[in-house]
């Protein structure tokens, strides 16, 4: 960890972003691609293009899977998992907290850059942080189906997510940039909250025009008239990989006993009910 707060993290993930989005001479994004997907195990055969219908190398890491891929739950009271990973920590806010690790905790109102919005959580919610590797299909989806009401983007840090950073670093989900889409659903309100971290090059929300980058200022937008989504529905993607933060306000939801640190998780899959 002394070494990554040395390194210009800020720099290092526009420089790799932006390498990423170009588009390689002589294929070599094809053989990085190959090369990457060998040494993470990705599932190729899910993807919903061949390697070389990829352009870059940013367009295969937040490529979309083949239709039918993922099985979303579509009973009414289930909530389903936003992505593919696996579980950081769930839980119940406490003290206007959610548990990062042993010993280790972060605000809510931190998280969201809104006090008055954290309040609707702070005490008593339920909550669920979700880590992307690598290997992870990278996009973000509707826990429950309802309508957006709006998104705030948060610039911040850019450090690592990975699990020796989230033992390490205190405040880590609150310090780095953030990108969180407000839903209303049969749960009430819902905060979908995209992490970024090192070498993530962007954070993009689908149903609007909403790019998030390091460099970028704050900026959020309340909308007069809220989208409707439907459950499992695309929500944004993450221009390399991160983490999302699923917010519920008091005995809204209960998570199912199973969703325990180290649980992997895909988009779709049942993680708990409405209480």
């Amino acid at each position: 960890m002394t070494l990554v707060r040395l390194l210009p993290r800020a720099a290092l993930s526009r420089a790799v972003g932006a390498a990423t989005r170009v588009p390689a001479p002589g294929g070599l994004h094809r053989a990085a691609i190959r090369g990457f997907a060998r040494a993470y195990r990705v599932e190729l055969e899910e993807a919903e293009l061949p390697v070389k219908g990829y352009r870059t190398f940013s367009d295969f890491f937040s490529r979309r899977l083949k239709d039918g891929a993922r099985a979303v739950d579509v009973r009414e009271r289930v909530v389903v998992s936003p992505v593919d990973g696996a579980v950081s920590e769930a839980g119940i806010i406490e003290g206007g907290e959610c548990l990062q690790a042993k010993g280790l905790a972060f605000p809510v109102a931190e998280l969201l850059g809104d006090a008055a919005e954290a309040r609707a959580f702070a005490e008593g919610g339920s909550f669920a942080t979700l880590y992307l590797s690598p290997r992870d299909y990278h996009r973000v989806h509707a826990p429950l189906g309802g309508a957006i009401l709006g998104w705030r983007y948060l610039p911040g840090e850019l450090w690592p997510v990975n699990p020796a950073s989230v033992r390490t670093v205190r405040g880590l989900f609150a310090l780095n940039e953030r990108l969180v889409t407000w839903l209303e659903t049969a749960a009430g309100r819902c905060a979908v909250v995209m992490v970024g971290a090192t070498c993530v090059g962007r954070l993009r929300a689908t149903y609007a025009d909403v790019v998030g980058e390091s460099g970028s200022p704050s900026a959020s937008e309340t909308f007069a008239t809220p989208l409707p989504v439907a459950k499992g529905a695309e929500l944004g993607r993450f221009e390399m990989g991160s983490t999302v933060i699923l917010l519920f306000g008091p005995e809204r939801v209960v998570w199912d006993a199973g969703l325990r640190p180290g649980a992997r998780v895909t988009m779709g899959r049942r993680l708990g009910e409405l209480s």
